[in-house]
């Protein structure tokens, strides 16, 4: 039960680490950002039920699959994904109504970066822990 509180300051943290690492790495200033992270963080959430659908999918292909059923994920797996380039295709047309195109262009640059190092930070205390 205690560590339930702990996280929830840890997931804020997180995500103003998010925050301020995108609006350095792009150079966002102030008035972009105002109406960049309400777009962004609609996005996101829209993007993260997407994924969560996909990974239901594959969860739901362990154990023996029927090539009928496999056909069956496959075309559902393939529908999300076309779902996930249109959602951002349309975040990518909206954002670029407040921020410059190759703003837009490096967001997911960005955004791999940003968890790369989170990756990296987790694998050093990790190591340091065992």
């Amino acid at each position: 039960m205690a560590q339930r509180p702990e996280r929830r300051p840890d997931r804020e943290k997180l995500e103003a680490a998010r925050v301020a690492f995108i609006t350095n790495r792009l150079s966002i200033s102030p008035d972009q950002a105002e109406k960049f992270w309400p777009l962004y963080n609609q996005y996101n959430d829209n993007r993260m039920d997407l994924m969560k659908k996909i990974h239901e999918i594959n969860k739901s292909a362990e154990g023996n699959l029927s090539d009928t059923k496999a056909r069956e994920l496959i075309a559902e797996r393939f529908k999300i994904q076309e779902e996930l380039m249109a959602l951002e295709k349309s975040f990518l047309g909206s954002i670029t109504s407040v921020i410059s195109p190759a703003q837009a262009f490096k967001l997911s640059e960005a955004n791999r970066d940003f968890t790369r190092q989170l990756y990296q930070m987790q694998q050093r205390r990790g190591g340091r822990d065992n």
